[in-house]
């Protein structure tokens, strides 16, 4: 068990707060949306690399009391590769740390660099068990919104394993906060509710919307266009995913690409990685069932390359709905792919 969770839990409040100013500053910018470069986890814009300065410092003062392997998109080593990690105090060993800690500064730059859509500072805290350690060993995790310039208020969550989930939403102009109330769903049914499968880019678009077309055709019957039954919203941003999840907008939502491409053959392309899911302590705190899309629960290593498929049902009810019926999408699938 990590000491001092507290403790931890209020140095990456206050970190994430400090990503949210840069992100409310930025915006007397230009050119957010232009690319910096590229790496093996995803395509890194120039919104993203005016964080990386704040998250070094952060590491590097917090790592004076504790050390700490810092795991993010976009590290460097000493000789300006692109590493897996770092640690921190500089110098130190791995072996050394106290815990790691796993960020994604902004999950979801592409709606925030266009001021379209909020997105996400995630953080989630692991004792340190080196390669080993995963997703389902993080104990603390914290989750910030990021404003876009229309907005007043931004919500922050937090958890410490098997304390529940907690919130509050921010006053931006005062600082001022109030604690915010939230569950999931409690629906038995995806009728005239919000349930999507992500399909961001093209590439796994067609399966996405077959599986959807399947689960609504199979939950509450032929389609009929004159009426919209079941709703869908595309958040591209994992962390964005789980906050519709927690707070009961979403009732289900999955992000399957993996599978996707394994299914077409292709090699994996984009996807959501576990530094995307450093919050699921969150959501699972909160109630969501959060599983990979194939009835084991939601877990990977710590790293920022891994591919993961992931399904989150709001409740009991609508996991025993749904899940079968992925299950039976991807059975036809491969049948019908060895035929």
């Amino acid at each position: 068990m990590i000491s001092n969770p507290q403790s931890i839990l209020d140095r990456l409040i206050a970190f994430q707060r400090t990503v949210q100013e840069m992100i409310v500053a930025s915006r007397r910018g230009a050119g957010l949306h232009e690319v910096s470069r590229a790496s093996s986890a995803d395509t890194i814009y120039k919104i993203d690399t005016e964080v990386d300065p704040l998250l070094e410092s952060f590491c590097r003062e917090w790592s004076k009391e504790t050390p700490l392997v810092l795991i993010a998109e976009g590290l460097e080593d000493e000789h300006g590769r692109e590493a897996e990690y770092r640690v921190f105090p500089e110098g130190s060993h791995e072996e050394d740390a106290a815990i790691r800690v796993i960020v994604d500064p902004i999950d979801g730059t592409r709606g925030i660099m266009y001021d379209k859509r909020p997105a996400w500072a995630l953080a989630g805290v692991a004792p340190n068990k080196g390669a080993a350690t995963r997703l389902r060993d993080i104990e603390i995790a914290v989750m910030t919104e990021l404003p876009t310039s229309k907005m007043g208020q931004a919500d922050v969550l937090w958890a410490i394993k098997s304390g529940g989930a907690h919130g509050r939403r921010v006053d931006l102009a005062t600082g001022a906060h109030e604690p915010l109330k939230f569950s999931p769903s409690t629906a038995k049914t995806i009728d005239h509710g919000f349930a999507s499968i992500a399909n961001f880019f093209p590439g796994t678009k067609v399966l996405a919307g077959e599986l959807m077309e399947h689960i609504a055709r199979n939950l509450i019957g032929p389609a009929d266009v004159t009426r919209a039954t079941v709703f869908e919203d595309q958040y591209i941003s994992t962390g964005g995913q789980f906050y519709e999840m927690i707070v009961g907008h979403d009732r289900f939502n999955a992000d399957l690409r993996p599978l996707f491409y394994a299914m077409q053959n292709q090699p994996e392309g984009l996807c959501c990685h576990p530094y995307d899911c450093a919050t699921l302590l969150v959501a699972e705190e909160t109630g969501v069932i959060l599983t990979d899309g194939l009835g084991q629960s939601l877990d990977g290593p710590l790293d920022c390359t891994t591919g993961l498929s992931w399904a989150a049902f709001a409740n009991a009810d609508l996991r025993k709905a749904i899940e079968p019926l992925i299950f039976g999408f991807f059975r036809e699938r491969k049948r019908a792919n060895r035929s």
